[in-house]
């Protein structure tokens, strides 16, 4: 189902479509061992999103996308927050934000250089022939 609804694809032959379908994935089935409510899991699925998508679109630094994880999860454990978030994510109590924050830290940032190679090196395309 993921991967229709991601609309992978070329998932047999990509290695990019793979990596995407395993990220995406696992971070479904965490956020559901966690028992978050439907609410939350949809927060959290956009900001795993958010941050793919600031490193392979925006191709923003480490430094950069943790400054706007930052920004995006500041309305996190607040009722009523003057600051508007990018995400409705007050449904988060102060624990789950932490644990989210773990999750991301483990799951994307201890492997940023890696997916920043997947997003924006040059790869060659493997030759096939009958020999």
């Amino acid at each position: 189902k993921m991967e229709e609804f991601l609309n992978l694809t070329q998932l047999k032959t990509s290695l990019k479509e793979a990596i995407l379908l395993d990220y995406y994935t696992a971070g479904f089935w965490w956020a559901k061992e966690m028992n978050f409510s439907l609410l939350q899991l949809s927060g959290f699925m956009d900001l795993l999103n958010f941050a793919l998508e600031n490193l392979s679109g925006k191709r923003m630094t480490l430094g950069d996308n943790l400054k706007e994880l930052e920004r995006a999860m500041t309305a996190i454990g607040e009722t009523e927050s003057g600051e508007r978030s990018l995400f409705d994510l007050s449904s988060f109590s102060i624990e789950q934000a932490k644990a989210i924050i773990d999750y991301l830290v483990t799951s994307l940032f201890k492997h940023y250089k890696a997916y920043e190679y997947l997003f924006h090196s040059r790869r060659e395309e493997p030759v096939i022939s009958n020999e």
